[in-house]
C-alpha cells in the first residue's frame, strides 16, 4: 500500500527550493536529533514507540473489552476533554460503524448539554469510559461524578463497576485508586504521552475499537509512515518538509493555517489537528494560528475571505484521492432545472472538480497551498495521518523554538476558575 504524500508544487510562487534547503541546513542537527530512535520512558515521547505504547497484551485486552461492549451496550459514554477524546472522535466519526451509539461528554460544563446526555441514557444498556491523565481537570472529573452516581443507582455498585472503564495514569492517581476500589477495568494513559499525542494509545484505541474500527490496521498505517519518516533523506522527508514549509511561511507573514478538505468525514479530524498544533505551538508569542474549513460548505462563507482577504493565511488541503463511493446524478430528458450540462455525472467527479478549481483559484489569488494526498478513507490511512501530523508537529514546534509538549497557557483559566470556585 502506498503512503500519504506531500505535494508542495503549488507553493513555487511563495517559497523557493533554496528557502527550503536553507532552513533544513540551518536546523540540520536539530532535525537529525529529533529523528533518532527514542528510548523507552523518554519524557513526552512515548507516542513515538508504537510497539511499546500499544503492546501486544494491551491490544488483546482492548479488543476483548471492546467486543464485550459491542455485544452488550446500546450506548457507550466517552468522558474526556481535549486530547482525551478528540483523536478517537476523529476516527469514529469518519469510519466507525455506529453499531453502538457513542456519546461524548466531559468536554463541557453546559447544563443544557448534560441534561440531553442523561436523557439519552434512559432505557439503554450503558457502558462508560472515563479518560483523564490528570483527574483534577474539572470538566471530565465532575461529569464523571454525575455519570458514576447514575450508573450505581441504576445497576448497583458491583455491576456498574463492570460497565465502567477508567483510562488514566497508573501511578496511584486518584482515578486509579477510585477505579481499583470500585472494580473498574483500568487502562493506562501513558505517563510519557501528552493528551493530544495519545490517540494511538489505550486512550484512543478502546473507543475506536468499540466503533468497530480495526485498530491493528490503524497501527499498521502509523508504523508504515513512521518507517518512511525515519528513513527518508531530509530533503524528501514529508514530515520534515511540512514542518519547514510552515516555518518559512510564518516568517513571510502567513500567520494562519487552514486545514481544508472536501470530505465532511474529515471534520472531526480537523478539530484534532487544530488542538495538536494550537496547543503545541501557540506559546512564547509564537506559533501559527490553526483553523479548518470543510468545503464546499465553507466556500460559501469563509471562501470569500480566503480568496480576497488579507494575505496572512495559507492552506493545507487533505486530498482524498479515492472517495470510496459514488452517487450518479439522475438523468432528465429535458433541461428543467438548468443542470443538463452535468446530467448523469457522478458526485465524486463533481467533488473532485470543485477541489481542483478551489486549489487553483486560491493559489492564483495569492494563498499558498500545500496538499497532503490521502489515498483512501480507511483505518490504515487514519493511522498514517495521526502519526504524520504528530511527528510533523514535533519537528515544526522545535524548529520554531518552542516546546511542542507543554501547555502552560491552558493552566491560566484553570487557576482563575478554581480560585473563584473555592471562594
Amino acid at each position: 500500500m502506498k503512503n500519504i504524500t506531500l505535494d508542495y508544487s503549488k507553493l513555487k510562487a511563495f517559497i523557493s527550493d533554496n528557502d527550503i534547503h536553507t532552513v533544513i541546513n540551518e536546523n540540520k542537527e536539530l532535525i537529525q536529533d529529533i529523528l533518532k530512535p527514542v528510548k523507552e520512558n523518554s519524557n513526552d515521547l512515548g507516542w513515538v514507540n508504537l510497539d511499546v505504547m500499544a503492546n501486544h497484551d494491551l491490544l488483546a485486552n482492548i479488543k476483548e473489552k471492546a467486543k464485550e461492549i459491542r455485544e452488550k451496550a446500546d450506548v457507550f459514554v466517552l468522558i474526556g476533554v481535549g486530547g482525551s477524546n478528540q483523536g478517537a472522535r476523529a476516527a469514529i466519526e469518519a469510519v466507525g460503524d455506529n453499531q453502538v451509539e457513542i456519546i461524548y461528554t466531559g468536554n463541557s460544563l453546559s447544563p443544557n448539554y448534560l441534561n440531553k446526555v442523561m436523557a439519552k441514557l434512559e432505557g439503554k444498556s450503558v457502558y462508560v469510559n472515563v479518560i483523564a491523565k490528570n483527574f483534577a481537570t474539572l470538566e471530565p472529573g465532575i461529569v464523571f461524578r454525575v455519570i458514576r452516581q447514575y450508573m450505581e443507582q441504576r445497576y448497583g455498585e458491583a455491576e456498574a463497576g463492570k460497565r465502567i472503564i477508567a483510562t488514566g495514569s497508573l501511578n496511584n492517581s486518584s482515578l486509579e485508586i477510585l477505579g481499583s476500589n470500585k472494580g473498574y477495568t483500568l487502562l493506562p494513559f501513558p505517563l510519557d504521552v501528552g493528551g493530544r499525542y495519545s490517540v494511538l494509545s489505550a486512550v484512543g484505541l478502546l473507543p475506536i475499537a468499540v466503533a468497530g474500527i480495526d485498530i491493528e490496521e490503524m497501527l499498521k498505517g502509523a508504523k508504515d509512515i513512521k518507517k518512511e519518516i525515519h528513513k527518508q533523506e531530509l530533503a524528501k522527508n514529508p514530515a520534515v518538509l511540512y514542518a519547514v514549509i510552515r516555518n518559512i511561511l510564518v516568517q513571510k507573514g502567513y500567520n494562519i493555517e487552514i486545514l481544508a478538505h472536501f470530505e465532511p468525514m474529515f471534520t472531526y479530524f480537523s478539530k484534532w489537528w487544530v488542538q495538536l498544533f494550537g496547543e503545541s505551538e501557540g506559546k512564547a508569542g509564537k506559533g501559527i494560528y490553526p483553523t479548518a474549513c470543510s468545503f464546499s460548505e465553507d466556500l460559501h462563507s469563509l471562501g470569500q475571505y480566503i480568496q480576497q482577504g488579507q494575505r496572512i493565511l495559507f492552506e493545507t488541503f487533505l486530498n482524498l484521492e479515492n472517495q470510496g463511493a459514488g452517487f450518479k446524478i439522475p438523468h432528465e430528458d429535458n433541461d428543467n432545472d438548468g443542470f443538463q450540462y452535468i446530467d448523469s455525472k457522478d458526485f465524486a467527479f463533481l467533488n473532485k472538480t470543485a477541489y481542483d478549481a478551489t486549489v487553483q483559484a486560491h493559489t492564483d489569488g495569492g494563498v499558498p497551498c500545500a496538499i497532503l494526498n490521502v489515498p483512501q478513507l480507511t483505518p490504515y490511512y487514519f493511522g498514517q495521518l495521526f502519526y504524520f501530523f504528530e511527528y510533523a508537529c514535533y519537528l515544526s514546534g522545535s524548529i520554531l523554538g518552542v516546546n511542542p509538549f507543554d501547555q502552560p497557557g491552558v493552566e491560566a483559566y484553570k487557576e482563575k476558575m478554581f480560585a473563584d470556585l473555592r471562594k
